[in-house]
């Protein structure tokens, strides 16, 4: 159990969060750490020659556009404020 989590903890790093604490940017801290971790495999596949660069790039659009839309959904950024350092 313990070399499973070591395991996890490697293949899914995950940093602490030291903005101002409110729930949505805790969640959209730990949506942008998931979709930081998904473009460094992509990019590595691309690179290594397993994903075609067409491919690559669709992949990294739609995972931008559920990044934007997550942020949209959290209220993170509107009424002039950025959520994040304030």
């Amino acid at each position: 159990m313990a070399n499973n989590k070591k395991t996890n903890d490697f293949l899914y790093p995950r940093n602490s969060y030291h903005g101002k604490i409110k729930p949505e940017n805790l969640v959209f801290n730990s949506n942008l750490q998931e979709f930081a971790q998904k473009i460094s495999y992509i990019c590595n596949l691309e690179t290594g020659g397993k994903l075609p660069p067409e491919k690559a790039y669709k992949q990294i659009k739609s995972l931008w556009k559920e990044l934007k839309r997550s942020k949209k959904e959290l209220g993170i950024g509107q009424n002039g404020q950025s959520g994040f350092g304030e």
